[in-house]
């Protein structure tokens, strides 16, 4: 397995590594996980860009200065701070309808194992009101954590976040944007490490434990700006 930190200051670019990533996973079958935190910005899924309220929800995230980007998988708005943590697990499959369920399960239990190792209870499942709601969900006096997944014939992916800080300003900025979309956003329902007592330094390289796992990391690369 390839292992991946570091960033990009620019938020299209930053995600183009994210892509590379996974074009190289499905080139040559090798895993990769990428770890790290975007810069700042709110990126919209697809069920996003349907709503009629779309072009005020940009325009409310820039106005309280935030980048925008569009992201392929579905689901609803997130926002990143600059402190939130991003996590990224490209894996190789032969068939797309196999498996999502247990990459799902499997994730999600390892992500849990790492804000264990800092300190954070976390349960499944998500309080009223929740950006980005879905199934697959982490909460700790909040939501803290969500994971989607995105497969084609050749590679799967799995990504998700984890809110270190700045639970009160991800509220600030996803009220006016989910009011826009006409989705029902609780600020109060935004969980982070930092609310639930958690080591907020630690969560970067516990995550990369517990996604690794048993697997033996091949290459370890720094992402950096150019």
């Amino acid at each position: 397995m390839r292992l991946l930190r570091g960033r990009v200051n620019d938020h299209e670019r930053d995600h183009e590594r994210t892509r590379q990533m996974v074009a190289r996973t499905a080139t040559d079958a090798e895993p990769a996980l990428r770890i790290w935190r975007p810069p700042r910005q709110v990126a919209f899924g697809r069920r996003d860009r349907r709503a009629e309220g779309y072009d005020r929800a940009r325009v409310a995230a820039r106005d309280r200065g935030y980048a925008v980007l569009e992201r392929e998988v579905g689901g609803r708005a997130v926002a990143y701070t600059g402190s939130t943590v991003a996590f990224a697990l490209a894996e190789p499959t032969a068939d797309s309808r196999e498996g999502i369920g247990d990459r799902y399960d499997r994730v999600s239990g390892a992500v849990q194992t790492a804000l264990a190792a800092v300190g954070v209870d976390a349960s499944e499942g998500e309080p009223a009101g929740s950006f980005c709601p879905g199934v697959h969900s982490l909460r700790a006096g909040g939501k803290l954590v969500g994971i989607a997944q995105r497969v084609r014939q050749d590679v799967a992916l799995t990504g998700g976040i984890v809110v270190v800080r700045d639970r009160a300003a991800i509220g600030d900025v996803l009220a006016p944007v989910y009011d826009a979309l006409g989705v029902s956003f609780d600020p109060d329902s935004v969980g982070s490490v930092a609310h639930a007592g958690g080591d907020t330094a630690g969560v970067l390289d516990a995550l990369a434990t517990a996604l690794v796992g048993d697997r033996t990391v091949t290459a370890r690369d720094r992402i950096r700006d150019t």
